[in-house]
């Protein structure tokens, strides 16, 4: 046997040991998110570039991080030419990835949220959550709700962020999110409307991009031959992110399922689709739920013909034109 010949057979046996190593020791592999080894070690594939935060050489945007509680931290965005003489609307914004990564501090995301803020004049506090599997649902749902209370303390005076006390007019707030994002805006709006207790929060409307719902009976893309795959990793994604969930019909997921979605606690939403997303269809039985629950309020879903899941985050033609779709919406636009 020549010596390359003997280096091509040890590189394949050392190839071969580690693919057996990891499939020994795997707990679950969720790719393109996580894998998840069963000594508690856990491997993320996106999502978890920082950048700090700065003023947009672009859009004249500036951001800084800040500390909402020991658990729950955020960065907060203020447009170029804000004016303390002149409130503007307040959006809080909820990132996606699965439940499992992603954070406000990348670059996808800052990019994004510099280019919503610009576009729409808006303050926007973008929410940094636990994940899972270290911190599972429902830890990343009450980290949401804790970022929103706090955020809508300042306009009762008992906190002390600047931007939101000198800036925001609180009496237009709005959520956002994206994916596993959009799910949380979902629920922390649902909670908003459920909430007795004197908050203090009114919600003028929200955005939901490409929102992370599901349901044991498949509808629309998901019976597609080419999405069985992928139809397993969304069931993987729900089942190991909140092992204690009621299953894939749990309301949290399957808003439909849920008998209260008629209390969800804004009156006006915007749902956008990539037309080749496998969650498409979810989108469009989000809408027919909420009239069916004789909720008042106004929703309508934007199909973009085309694109893929989570689109609107990137810098194509078409994301672009949905934060301007977007910005509208928050500057009270038709729905």
């Amino acid at each position: 046997m020549t010596i390359s010949a003997r280096i091509v057979l040890l590189v394949l046996l050392v190839f071969h040991s580690q693919l057996l190593a990891i499939s020994t020791d795997l707990l679950y592999d969720i790719y393109p998110f996580v894998r998840v080894y069963k000594d508690g070690r856990v491997e993320r594939f996106t999502g978890t570039d920082f950048v700090p935060a700065s003023i947009d050489p672009t859009t004249g945007a500036q951001s800084k991080d800040i500390e909402i509680s020991h658990n729950v931290s955020a960065r907060i965005y203020l447009p170029k030419n804000s004016n303390k003489y002149r409130k503007i609307p307040l959006l809080v914004y909820f990132h996606g990835g699965a439940f499992f990564t992603g954070s406000p501090f990348n670059q996808v995301y800052q990019n994004h949220l510099n280019s919503l803020v610009s576009k729409a004049n808006v303050v926007a506090v973008s929410v940094n959550y636990r994940l899972a599997p270290e911190h599972p649902l429902p830890v990343g749902y009450e980290d949401s709700w804790a970022a929103l209370k706090w955020v809508i303390s300042h306009s009762k005076g008992n906190a002390n962020e600047t931007w939101l006390k000198d800036y925001a007019d609180f009496g237009h707030v709005y959520l956002g999110g994206d994916s596993a994002g959009g799910n949380i805006a979902h629920n922390v709006a649902m909670r908003v409307g459920l909430d007795k207790t004197d908050q203090g929060i009114v919600l003028d409307g929200m955005f939901l991009n490409s929102p992370h719902f599901w349901g044991k009976k498949p509808i629309g893309n998901e019976n597609k031959t080419k999405f069985i795959k992928l139809k397993r990793v969304m069931e993987s994604i729900w089942i190991h992110a909140y092992p204690n969930s009621t299953g894939l019909d749990d309301p949290l997921v399957n808003p439909a399922k849920d008998p209260n979605i008629s209390s969800l606690g804004c009156k006006r939403v915007l749902i956008i689709e990539g037309g080749n997303d496998i969650l498409k269809g979810r989108g469009f039985y989000y809408k027919k739920s909420l009239i069916k629950s004789k909720w008042n309020g106004v929703v309508k879903v934007v199909d973009v013909k085309g694109e893929g899941h989570d689109f609107g985050i990137g810098n194509s033609p078409k994301a672009k034109e949905m934060v301007n779709h977007i910005a509208s919406f928050l500057n009270q636009g038709e729905v």
